[in-house]
């Protein structure tokens, strides 16, 4: 398969190792300083392009990408909350192909499947609040994370107490906390820590005055969030419409 990169950090650098020991091709590598290759022969070439980049640029790349009749595989967070329903039009009756995720990890996928079961489960025990924390490396710009915010959303889909998520502390580099989990009954707190190069700990938490209940997702590296996204294009290839997770994997 023919691939094109978009966004060449260190998660590009990981998509390009695995796509290329699956036997893929990268046909075109856009980066910052090489936005003119959108319209080149190369890029539309590929047969889907990997895109991870930042919550200001990913909408423009895509739009960009759709432009050359390129399907697109998208991680990038931050930004799909606002395009979520011009996404979903332009997939659905222009013609175009996106596969978004918040999270390209089968372990995360995994996760979310037993957050969900384990949420309705809770549903019949009022005496426990629901909470949720997410740590990530200094360098990410979006709190929470996609992650969490999909996560609270197939929560709040099987708890019937609990009808939005809220922002709860910000732990910031150095240390310092901003912010508050005191929030009203109907309301799932989420807090967000940035430390060192950690690439990702989601942890959920449901608490009563006799004791916890916990579950935590932690990535020890890039790998499984690079192999889910090229396990992502190889689906695309061959699909159309606005796509996600559950479309790749069936829990």
């Amino acid at each position: 398969m023919k691939i094109a990169l978009i966004g060449y950090g260190k998660m590009g650098k990981e998509i390009e190792k695995i796509a290329k020991a699956r036997g893929h091709e990268i046909v075109s590598i856009i980066d910052i300083d090489n936005r003119e290759d959108f319209a080149s022969a190369a890029f539309r070439s590929a047969e889907v392009a990997i895109e991870f980049t930042a919550p200001s640029v990913a909408y423009a790349n895509c739009l960009e990408a759709f432009k050359q009749g390129v399907k697109v595989v998208s991680g990038s967070t931050g930004w799909m909350t606002e395009h979520a329903d011009e996404m979903r039009r332009r997939c659905q009756t222009d013609g175009n192909t996106l596969f978004w995720s918040s999270n390209f990890s089968l372990g995360v996928a995994i996760f979310s499947a037993v957050s969900r079961y384990l949420a309705g489960i809770m549903n019949n025990f009022p005496n426990y609040d629901v909470s949720m924390v997410e740590t990530h490396h200094i360098h990410k710009l979006d709190a929470p994370s996609g992650t969490a915010i999909t996560l609270a959303e197939g929560i709040l889909s099987q708890l019937d107490r609990k009808d939005k998520w809220v922002m709860g502390t910000l732990t910031a580099p150095d240390g310092t906390t901003s912010g508050t989990t005191a929030c009203a009954p109907n309301e799932l707190p989420v807090s967000a820590i940035r430390r060192d190069e950690v690439p990702g700990i989601h942890t959920v938490t449901y608490a009563s005055e006799a004791d916890s209940i916990i579950i935590t997702h932690d990535a020890k590296n890039r790998s499984g969030f690079a192999l889910g996204a090229v396990l992502a294009a190889e689906f695309t290839a061959g699909h159309t419409g606005f796509l996600g997770m559950n479309d790749l994997f069936h829990f």
